[in-house]
């Protein structure tokens, strides 16, 4: 199986290193991609191997979120509720979702157990139907949450609490499919043009199936960001969307300044375009998941 822990860190080289470290010296895992954004604050790593020593890799992680990270001084343009924010379980092929779920519940049970951090179920792991989105669970983020969980039912994480951690919150631990994270950079500072495309084209805004979709401010950059998720790249692909922003942003007199894929992707996400079309350079060659498999020496065939 493989899974994307994000961290609510993306400036901090000396962190970085040692999430690295804990991530991928547990025999057995394998560490195929990991990248950091300093505007977002954030970082994301991609793993696969057997469940027990994924549980225990993303254990070790954990424990140096919780002594490095504090999110009462966080900041950044991603939505977070944790120092480990997500952490999704994804079966690749020949895996069972069974597992899937049987690791997430075994990993939220220990993070309670070891670090005193409380999660909450999202995807097909969720308990309640309300919280199968993760923009659900993370309403309000980490400042919400801290408030609003001891005092309200609803708000309360599935595994510990009712208390968030105070310094490194809560985790959102899922199972899914899998996501493309994918984002477009347009030539402005000006906000107002990215969050307008981002409403038109998300889902839950009457946009296109499948696609969540924020629009961001890149400060570092002077930059704004149409930042994407799409969660079945079969439904909307990721020449729908770019042709799309591209066309939106021409109408505020906005250019797209390029493209970027976060983690990892199935090689068949590109099919139909090229990267070029897709505004993304070439070394995203170098980002498709069976070919970092391969690599990595990881069982290969990897997807359905």
């Amino acid at each position: 199986m493989e899974t994307v822990p994000n961290f609510s860190e993306g400036r901090d080289a000396a962190v970085l290193e040692r999430l690295r470290a804990a991530l991928s010296e547990v025999p057995g895992v394998f560490l195929l991609d990991h990248s950091a954004d300093a505007d977002h604050n954030r970082s994301v790593f991609t793993l696969a191997g057997a469940p027990e020593p994924l549980v225990e890799a993303l254990l070790s992680a954990a424990a140096v979120a919780v002594e490095s990270i504090d999110l009462r001084r966080h900041r950044g343009a991603h939505p977070r509720i944790g120092a480990l924010d997500v952490a999704p379980f994804i079966p690749l092929r020949g895996g069972a979702w069974a597992d899937c779920l049987a690791a997430a519940e075994a990993f939220a049970d220990e993070l309670w157990a070891r670090l005193g951090v409380p999660s909450y179920f999202y995807g097909r792991a969720a308990r309640r139907e309300e919280r199968r989105r993760l923009e659900a669970v993370r309403q309000g983020g980490f400042e919400g949450l801290l408030e609003a969980a001891p005092r309200d039912p609803a708000r309360r994480p599935d595994v510990g609490g009712p208390r968030l951690h105070p310094s490194a919150g809560a985790t959102a631990v899922g199972v899914r499919d899998f996501l493309i994270a994918f984002n477009v950079n347009l030539r402005t500072a000006e906000p107002a043009p990215a969050r307008r495309i981002a409403r038109l084209i998300r889902e839950s805004s009457g946009g296109y199936p499948a696609v969540k979709a924020l629009g961001l401010e890149l400060p570092g950059q002077g930059l704004t960001q149409v930042s994407m998720n799409l969660t079945d790249f079969r439904r909307t692909g990721l020449a729908v969307v770019v042709e799309r922003i591209r066309r939106e942003a021409a109408l505020d007199g906005v250019e797209c300044a390029g493209s970027e894929l976060i983690g990892l992707a199935p090689r068949a996400a590109f099919e139909g375009a090229s990267f070029e079309e897709l505004l993304l350079p070439p070394s995203t060659a170098e980002r498709i998941l069976e070919r970092r498999l391969e690599a990595a020496g990881a069982p290969a065939g990897s997807l359905d």
